[in-house]
């Protein structure tokens, strides 16, 4: 670092509101991500050893379901600590970290969300071609790939911030991300190349959702037609929607509050913003998962079943 920053601790002063009722936002925290594991953690062992769960579509929720728990475990452990400690402070590498951790988790699940599209475009435009194009090593690859390119592009963002000189070790949040670190640039033409980077990072991902929005106009062009595939867009199409609906008003939220809500919002209000989308999803997804697809409810019965 060659002494970039004088700065070797972070202050989290999004904590300020919360003193008063730390030990019921305790004890919701912990119950929260006691069930953020058992539903991710859950759902992995079902399709990691049922064999008839080794398709793609699957393996990808699998994905999905582990991308969760990568990006709520950067972010929980350190909340629960703070809220029961009386100076929240974290170091700057720990900081740097938890921005990578959390956000290439955030951008992770836009990416595999939208190799759930075409994985559902291929089943229900390409019926034919699928198992050819949708192999459980070729799907594999595929999510790999994604993933790590995510991570690459958010270490980048990182590395780049971790090269700003800053002049304030207050961050006015719950967590660390590269945007709250870097708005504490002593200068803003420091963060001039940040800026440039992290608007190809927003580009980048504005194509996945392009992406998906296109996949998605072929499959209801191709359901409207056969009511098999209405079927199977009811069945399979809806909880990734529903996902993607989800995850992408959090994260607006999210964008409008940290670029225009700053001076405007209450901090409790911008905490809740900040913190939405390592709750909702983490939770949500595997429960409209588990209930909606069909194998995956019957084993899920069957394991049930044999516990009683």
């Amino acid at each position: 670092m060659n002494n970039v920053s004088v700065i070797t601790m972070f202050f989290l002063s999004g904590f300020n509101e919360t003193i008063s009722h730390r030990f019921v936002l305790f004890f919701l925290s912990l119950l929260c991500y006691c069930i953020i594991c058992l539903v991710n953690v859950s759902l992995i062992v079902i399709i990691i050893l049922d064999t008839n769960l080794h398709e793609s579509m699957y393996i990808l929720l699998c994905v999905f379901c582990m991308n969760a728990l990568y990006g709520t475990a950067g972010f929980y452990p350190r909340f629960l600590w703070d809220l029961l400690s009386d100076v929240h402070l974290i170091s700057y590498y720990s900081c740097l970290i938890q921005a990578q951790v959390v956000y290439s988790s955030a951008c992770g699940e836009l990416s595999i969300l939208a190799l759930m599209a075409y994985d559902r475009y291929v089943a229900i435009c390409q019926p034919l071609k699928y198992h050819s194009i949708m192999s459980k090593q070729r799907v594999i690859r595929f999510a790999c790939f994604s993933w790590s390119t995510t991570f690459c592009i958010m270490a980048v963002n990182v590395f780049l911030t971790s090269n700003v000189k800053l002049c304030s070790p207050y961050i006015s949040r719950l967590f660390c991300g590269n945007s709250s670190i870097v708005q504490l640039a002593c200068f803003p033409a420091q963060t001039t190349i940040n800026a440039i980077v992290a608007n190809i990072a927003i580009i980048i991902y504005a194509l996945h959702g392009g992406f998906i929005v296109w996949s998605y106009m072929y499959i209801i062009q191709k359901c409207v037609k056969s009511i098999e595939n209405r079927a199977k867009f009811m069945q399979t199409c809806v909880p990734h929607l529903v996902s993607l609906h989800t995850f992408v008003v959090i994260m607006l939220f999210d964008f409008m509050s940290n670029r225009f809500g700053s001076k405007v919002l209450p901090q409790v209000l911008r905490n809740f913003i900040a913190i939405e989308f390592l709750v909702i999803p983490p939770v949500m997804n595997p429960l409209m998962y588990g209930f909606k697809l069909t194998k995956i409810q019957k084993k899920v019965f069957v394991v049930i079943s044999k516990t009683k």
